[in-house]
């Protein structure tokens, strides 16, 4: 599947609301990983809103690690989550949820819809 294609569908997931941030982005990657659609459901559960409700790291990117390490298969993704978060962070404007919301600034820096798209074509980047 192209990274557009991927991108849409993760986006998609995301605008009809079937899931967050976080699990967009990995339900997208689920014929890719060797692990089922449910469990990356579970998985990506718990950032909803990004990491602890806007506090932190979007769910989006933090899905785009997560699958990361899916396909480095164990191993050290460490280059890669680098290279993913300056990515994200080029497209986005930040890498923090909070910030791309424009909570403290009342600016939206990137829409959700629009977090989910750009971290799976960053993903798709780092990895190609």
């Amino acid at each position: 599947m192209k990274a557009e294609e991927r991108a849409e569908k993760a986006a998609g997931y995301k605008s009809a609301g079937m899931c967050n941030c976080c699990q967009a982005v990995m339900k997208s990657y689920a014929d890719s990983v060797n692990v089922g659609e449910e469990t990356l459901m579970q998985m990506g559960a718990g950032f909803g809103g990004g990491m602890g409700c806007m506090e932190a790291t979007c769910g989006a990117l933090a899905g785009a690690a997560m699958i990361a390490g899916l396909k480095s298969e164990g191993q050290p993704a460490t280059r890669i989550t680098k290279q993913l978060l300056a990515k994200f962070k080029e497209k986005c404007g930040a890498t923090i949820c909070g910030d791309l919301k424009g909570l403290k600034t009342g600016k939206v820096l990137c829409s959700c819809d629009n977090c989910v798209r750009n971290a799976v074509l960053s993903l798709d980047e780092v990895l190609a």
